[in-house]
Order: C-alpha cells, then sequence, then structure tokens
C-alpha cells in the first residue's frame, strides 16, 4: 500500500504515527466487516471491539497512568478517533476509506 514509505518521506513525528495507527483501526474494522459478513462475528463483538479501541487510546492510557493527557504525545490516536476509524472500516468495508495519510 506504501503507507510507510509515505510516512517516511513526510519525516515521521507524532502526529503521522497516530495517522498510521488510525488507518491500522480502520483496516481492522475491514476484517470485521468482512468477518460478520462470513458469520464469524457474534452478538456484541462490535461493540466489544469498540470498547478495546476506545480502552487503548493514547488519552485514556495517559489518563490511567499519569493522571492528565497530553495529546502533543499522543501516538496512537484518542479513544474517539480510536473508534471512529473502527467503525468507518467495519461500516464501509472499503480500504478507500481509510486514507488517513495524506
Amino acid at each position: 500500500m506504501g503507507t510507510m514509505d509515505k510516512m517516511e518521506r513526510s519525516g515521521g513525528g507524532n502526529r503521522l504515527s497516530v495517522a498510521l495507527e488510525l488507518q491500522a483501526d480502520c483496516y481492522a474494522g475491514i476484517w470485521a466487516n468482512y468477518a460478520q459478513k462470513q458469520g464469524v462475528v457474534e452478538t456484541g463483538d462490535a461493540e466489544e471491539a469498540l470498547r478495546a479501541a476506545s480502552a487503548v487510546g493514547d488519552d485514556m492510557i495517559q489518563r490511567r497512568t499519569q493522571g492528565y493527557v497530553v495529546p502533543e504525545s499522543f501516538t496512537h490516536g484518542s479513544a474517539q478517533q480510536r473508534m471512529q476509524w473502527f467503525s468507518r472500516g467495519m461500516q464501509t468495508g472499503d480500504m478507500r476509506q481509510c486514507e488517513t495519510i495524506r
């Protein structure tokens, strides 16, 4: 897909690290979309995936570990962003909808 090359050409940094991770969340949603069509996803699995995405948002982790949030230090995205991108992938099933790095 060339995503890592785009990131490296742009100089990396936290903003691009977050974009790359959110793209991965979107791709995970696409897999969930496919698995749902195959009958592999059970009732409640999508909600559990969203809860998991939220729990590993940088803001949630920072709040739990240090008691405050520093958005400039995010490397994976906020809870809201992670849920949004997973949902986008799951709802659309379309990789073209996962372009977070431009």
